[in-house]
């Protein structure tokens, strides 16, 4: 249970000690500066504790910001300061230094001194932005009766409320969704509900959904439209209860971001069952649609870890943005081109409605490529005018996310260390496998994918901190995923298209939680992982060669065989480490992800 130690005596008519209690906290009350150090050396060293001045005047909710968002080891807002066990060792320092320098007297605004120490000794705490929210300690009778009226003035629990909806988000999650969903976030939250059952409650919804498209009905497209808009409504909700009760954790940014892909990709699927039902194939367009809207994923992912902690990080381009930004209807036109997660699933959900699976991929796909033309240009027009420094942990990251495996591992220890720019060998890998897929020759995509493999390893060969080298992994994703849907469609065969889709989404599981893995700052997947799994080009070749031996059904089993495979593989492993890193009491992080 956390504890807040309270510096001395609470003055009549506050409600400091009611508050800490009403936000979870036993509360101790210390005499002198000794007293609190006494105090806090009891306190178990795996609880949170907080040092609070008794003459704090303040919202509860400024409060519950500096003392209970589990993301950070050490936080604090004026009057208040607060420690997880990560850390202890440094409050407890500073506390120490406070009592050698004030004897046993508890000395006024002891919270904010030990803040101040800590901050000397570099290890700031965070302070949250408090807004209208107010948090101060007066000094004499006249401070605290305006302080108190600064307090009646602000409505509390609206500001709450407004800060549980993403600060940046899309336009009709902002107008259509949001005004209601965070009244549904602080309902969960009265009742005790936590985000990840909200999460899972909305995976659940969505999987309802794609059921419901598979029937292959009128009735069950109506209905998979509404309930794909209502796993919207809760996959908007869990991101704000946890918001609104600060109920951030490893595992539930984890399971927000994964169960996104599960539903969109599953409810793809629910489609093209259900116009299989009506005697029409859209299972090429189902992969396709996957494919697209992952590569579109791993470029915003593979840009912004290029550009995490790069010096220099400005442009031209960036610069005429941030101009565009202070233009009120550029924000959400720009906001709606891109297609964000909101707008998407509103169009397919419509489409699903009033129209066929077939019309509804048709509008993904060109929606979906319009938005990446325009994010992928914009930021190749950044990169090209910006003049910054990319750092170690960004090219391993983009490393990382290329996913090489023991093939191309070996062509880059034995390459020439300059041979040219990795996006160009990239490319030219990716282009001479494209040319063996269509070439119609059976044996030529095996020589293509051994050519790509062999790019693959010298795009590796030395540290991707090129202007332009974010845009290997994207290029590595388009060539492994294209090369199954091309395959599986030259098949020609009942059941080639459907394994081709589980084993793309098998991979795609891999990729997205290698992505996760980085941002969480947890590393990568194992070495031992990748390689089991192939690698990227090892993969490619694999379906390349089996497309070549195999025929017909054949082909399409070992499709299967590989995705079960696969899937066991890389979702066992992940779950393994994402429930030992909860339980190990990794630090929280809140991933705000794709915007809504």
């Amino acid at each position: 249970m956390p504890t807040a130690i309270l510096t001395g005596q609470p003055v009549p008519g506050s409600s400091i000690e009611a508050d800490l209690r009403s936000l979870g906290f036993e509360v101790r009350i210390a005499s002198g500066t000794a007293d609190a150090e006494s105090l806090l050396a009891r306190v178990p060293a795996a609880d949170r504790v907080a040092l609070v001045d008794a003459r704090f005047v303040g919202h509860p909710h400024a409060l519950r910001l500096g003392l209970t968002d589990p993301r950070f080891p050490l936080a604090a807002v004026p009057g208040a300061v607060t420690a997880q066990a990560a850390g202890r060792q440094e409050l407890t320092r500073a506390l120490a230094r406070e009592r050698s320098a004030g004897g046993t007297v508890l000395l006024d605004s002891l919270p904010d001194r030990v803040a101040a120490a800590l901050t000397a000794d570099g290890t700031a705490p965070h302070r949250p932005e408090l807004g209208t929210l107010v948090a101060e300690v007066p000094a004499d009778p006249q401070a605290r009766h305006e302080a108190r009226g600064a307090v009646a003035a602000v409505d509390d629990e609206a500001v709450r409320l407004k800060s549980a909806v993403k600060a940046r988000d899309g336009f009709f999650t902002t107008f259509f969704i949001s005004p209601y969903s965070r009244y549904l976030a602080r309902w969960c939250a009265r009742r005790g509900l936590t985000p990840n059952q909200v999460t899972t409650a909305s995976l659940l919804t969505a999987l309802i959904a794609a059921g419901c498209a598979a029937t292959g009905t009128r009735g069950g497209f109506v209905a998979a439209g509404v309930l794909l808009i209502a796993s919207f409504v809760l996959d908007c909700t869990d991101g704000q209860l946890a918001r609104y009760s600060l109920q951030y954790s490893t595992l539930g940014a984890w399971l927000d971001a994964t169960f996104d892909r599960a539903k969109e990709y599953a409810y793809y699927a629910g489609l093209a069952l259900g116009a299989a039902r009506g005697g029409d194939d859209v299972w090429a367009l189902a992969l396709a649609a996957m494919v697209l809207q992952t590569g579109r994923h791993v470029v915003d992912f593979s840009f912004n870890e290029a550009n995490h902690d790069a010096t220099a990080n400005t442009s031209p381009t960036a610069a005429l943005s941030d101009r565009l930004d202070s233009v009120g209807w550029t924000v959400w036109l720009r906001r709606m081109i891109v297609l964000p997660i909101g707008e998407r699933w509103a169009m397919i959900a419509v489409l699903t409605a009033l129209t066929t699976p077939r019309v509804t991929f048709y509008a993904l796909l060109v929606g979906c490529a319009l938005a990446a033309a325009y994010t992928t240009a914009g930021r190749v027009l950044r990169s090209l005018t910006r003049r910054a420094h990319r750092t170690d942990r960004a090219a391993q990251a983009l490393a990382d996310l290329a996913d090489n495996g023991p093939l191309a591992g070996a062509v880059a220890r034995i390459t020439p260390r300059r041979l040219g720019a990795p996006p160009l060998i990239a490319a030219a890998g990716t282009a001479v496998l494209a040319a063996s897929l269509f070439s119609g020759v059976t044996w030529a995509p095996v020589a293509g994918a051994l050519v790509y493999a062999i790019t693959a390893g010298q795009a590796l060969a030395r540290p991707l901190k090129g202007a332009l080298d974010w845009l290997v992994p994207p290029l590595f994703r388009v060539a492994e995923y294209g090369t199954v849907l091309v395959l599986a469609a030259h098949a020609e065969v009942n059941g080639a298209l459907p394994a081709a889709f589980g084993l793309v989404a098998a991979v795609a599981y891999h990729h997205y939680d290698t992505v996760y893995r980085i941002r969480g700052n947890a590393g990568a997947p194992p070495a031992w992982l990748v390689r089991a799994a192939g690698g990227q080009e090892g993969r490619v070749l694999l379906v390349a060669v089996l497309a070549a031996l195999l025929t017909g059904e054949a082909f399409a089993l070992a499709l299967t065989a590989l995705a079960v495979a696969l899937a066991l593989l890389v979702v066992a492993e992940s779950v393994r480490f994402w429930v030992a890193s909860h339980r190990a009491g990794a630090p929280a992080v809140h991933d705000e992800g794709e915007p809504a």
